[in-house]
């Protein structure tokens, strides 16, 4: 069973966004197959890393895009992301510690950033007429982003 379903509110119009946020989807998805399988502790915690990899490199091109265009809701919108960004880690932190994960405070975090933030934020954000287009980036670019964050989420609880 799926954990979210991607639905036609989550549309931005913006393709390079749409395309993100359903990856993104499927990454959780994935882990929560894992987690409900029972799977290997070692495989749910890289998971659980690629996913704030993923999370996080897409927060940080959202913020260099509005800090370029000069967005007078950057600052409200960057304090969210860093909050769904302490809650995950959080997450990954508990698990590691008690090898179980709290599917319902799972369920919620992954569910507030796509119902709450999403709705509020990010609707507010892509309605704005010059954040039409999505600068694009590259794949090495963005798996570097990635890696950069994982790594760094994987080692602050040792």
């Amino acid at each position: 069973m799926a954990l979210i379903e991607w639905q036609k509110e989550y549309c931005t119009g913006i393709s390079g966004i749409d395309h993100e946020h359903e990856q993104l989807i499927d990454q959780i998805n994935g882990i929560y197959a894992l987690i409900d399988d029972h799977s290997d502790r070692q495989l749910v915690i890289d998971g659980l890393g690629d996913i704030y990899g993923s999370i996080s490199a897409h927060f940080a091109l959202e913020e260099q895009m509005m800090q370029k265009r000069g967005y007078v809701h950057y600052e409200e919108h960057k304090a969210d992301h860093l909050k769904l960004l302490d809650d995950i880690g959080d997450i990954v932190e508990q698990f590691e510690e008690t090898i179980e994960l709290d599917n319902n405070e799972f369920k919620q975090t992954i569910n507030d950033w796509f119902q709450v933030h999403f709705a509020t934020h990010d609707s507010k954000l892509h309605k704005q007429e010059n954040f039409i287009t999505h600068d694009q980036v590259d794949e090495p670019t963005m798996a570097y982003l990635i890696r950069k964050a994982k790594t760094k989420l994987l080692n602050r609880s040792k």
